[in-house]
């Protein structure tokens, strides 16, 4: 019974670890020489006739710069114990992930500024960032839990209106989303959410895919059309160096600047109201 079990393990272990050898183009022997081990090992370890130790699992991972989720997922199916812990961000483990969030964000005032997780929802704002969002209608959580940015850009009640030449800002947002699912399973919580938002109603056939040659320009600034004025900013993304905690590698720090003299007019006189 005990082997019939290990051989299902390996069996998934090597279908994952084939599966990211062939995302990130490496040949078994092109995988082996990096690794510091051999084709032939690459290969019995794929076809599960021979079970690799905890250190060479964790090896290929680092090799193939696998995120922390996935170098679980590949220890898990080789029948070891997760080597990275997933923390919810209120709880104690996460104090200094917090406390330098909360750095960063004070630190963006007057102007707006968010954190997200890799699926596009929304965990933290700054004051500005409240304030906008407030301005626009969008509630920070409920029943429903936070706000996700993505539903948010691609729902037809949601920013559609507000922004000004939304299909390239939506576009972008799709972008994203395909290039952080690179290589994941069908259930991951982030294709999910990019399931539901290509379902909306008005979403072109062709977001379906990521294609890189449609990237859109390297800064692209996103327009809010706010009461008649038109509020423009460039966005820039953050992330921790050295995460050791899922949690804290999937954070995004999204902080935003006015993109011209008006938008800093009025978003510093909104944070003096």
């Amino acid at each position: 019974m005990s082997d019939t079990i290990v051989t299902s393990k390996i069996s998934e272990f090597g279908r994952l670890l084939r599966r990211w050898r062939q995302i990130h183009g490496y040949s078994q022997l092109d995988l082996a020489m990096t690794a510091d081990s051999s084709a032939r090992h690459i290969s019995f370890i794929e076809t599960g006739r021979s079970k690799p130790s905890r250190e060479m699992v964790l090896r290929l991972c680092e090799v193939m710069e696998l995120p922390l989720r996935e170098r679980n997922k590949l220890l898990n199916a080789a029948g070891y114990s997760p080597a990275y812990k997933e923390t919810a961000l209120d709880q104690t483990g996460l104090d200094p992930v917090r406390k330098v969030l909360d750095i960063m964000l004070a630190n963006q005032e007057p102007y707006p500024a968010t954190v997200m997780n890799r699926s596009f929802d929304i965990l933290m704002v700054n004051h500005a960032a409240a304030k906008i969002m407030n301005a626009i209608g969008v509630p920070m959580g409920g029943m429903d839990g936070p706000p996700n940015a993505l539903k948010l850009t691609l729902h037809p009640n949601g920013f559609k209106p507000l922004v000004k030449d939304w299909e390239k800002a939506a576009q972008h947002m799709i972008q994203r989303a395909h290039r952080q699912l690179r290589g994941k399973e069908e259930d991951d919580p982030l294709a999910q959410v990019l399931r539901e938002v290509l379902s909306y109603p008005d979403i072109p056939g062709e977001w379906h895919f990521d294609d890189p040659t449609q990237d859109a320009p390297p800064v692209l600034p996103i327009e809010f059309d706010m009461n008649g004025m038109v509020l423009s900013f460039i966005t820039t993304i953050a992330s921790f160096g050295t995460p050791q905690d899922i949690t804290a590698e999937e954070i995004m720090i999204e902080s935003m600047f006015p993109a011209n003299e008006l938008t800093e007019q009025v978003v510093k006189s909104m944070a003096d109201q």
